[in-house]
């Protein structure tokens, strides 16, 4: 039977309280980050994207959120899914998310270092022009990147709970004015960001990858979760199957968003 599919989260409830996030800090310097290929094209991984101090300050205050228990049965063509969540929409959170850290420097400029094994900011005959670093992020990204989706998602995973094998959905979206002089922009989102605030026993993302004439019997590809990792996979058309193992000892906290770019 062909996996179900996972629809988007509902949207958030109008009278949902914007949070009081803390702020994003301290955060380690992006030149000690790097946006590590788990597979090239589909799966990148920031370790220590936040300090385990971060992390631990917003597993604390995310504890006090009004989450919600997924449903016990799923709606039709839906992944059974078992956890706790809270969602909002917050530009101005995903714009801290996205400039304030390392991402919007790795996802934009530095994509490709750990890959070829060079840094882009160093003119040593081996960095290509700007254009030709723009489009390639263009086509690895689905377009230019813009920034995050609006849309911050928190995941509570306790002992027991998990999320059934699925594929994440693009979305279509329009990105507020950054100032009162701008406009809107319409937008789509491409890959999906996962953020582990804390480990746990369990709890691993598992990708499965499609079966080649080269590898008819590809192995899964497990992401334990590790304090402060960011994990980047594409969505949409070219979204892998992946589920989200049961955890079996302790909590796995997970902030989500999504890459977006142009619609």
């Amino acid at each position: 039977m062909a996996p179900k599919s996972k629809k988007p989260d509902p949207k958030p409830q109008p009278k949902t309280t914007t949070p009081n996030w803390p702020p994003l800090r301290p955060l380690l310097p992006a030149a000690d980050l790097t946006l590590t290929p788990l597979l090239t094209d589909q799966i990148y991984l920031i370790r220590n994207f936040l300090s385990g101090t971060l992390c631990k300050t917003y597993a604390s205050y995310l504890a006090s959120l009004p989450l919600t228990t997924t449903p016990g049965a799923p709606k039709k063509d839906e992944a059974l899914r078992v956890n706790d969540r809270f969602q909002i929409d917050d530009a101005r959170f995903a714009e801290m998310l996205w400039s304030t850290t390392a991402l919007k420097e790795l996802v934009t400029t530095r994509f490709e270092e750990d890959e070829y094994g060079y840094d882009h900011a160093e003119d040593d005959g081996t960095r290509s022009s700007s254009s030709a670093l723009a489009e390639r992020a263009r086509q690895l990204w689905g377009g230019e990147p813009l920034g995050l989706n609006p849309n911050i998602r928190i995941y509570r995973y306790s002992a027991g709970q998990f999320f059934g094998q699925h594929y994440d959905d693009a979305n279509n979206l329009t990105l507020p004015p950054p100032n009162s002089r701008s406009k809107a922009t319409p937008a789509r989102t491409t890959w999906t960001l996962l953020v582990y605030l804390t480990s746990c026993t369990g709890g691993e993302t598992i990708f499965y990858p499609e079966p080649t004439r080269a590898n008819r019997n590809p192995e899964p590809i497990a992401v334990a979760p590790e304090v402060g990792m960011a994990l980047l996979h594409r969505h949409g058309d070219h979204c892998m199957i992946h589920e989200g193992a049961e955890v079996t000892g302790g909590e796995k906290w997970v902030l989500r968003s999504d890459l977006v770019v142009p619609r």
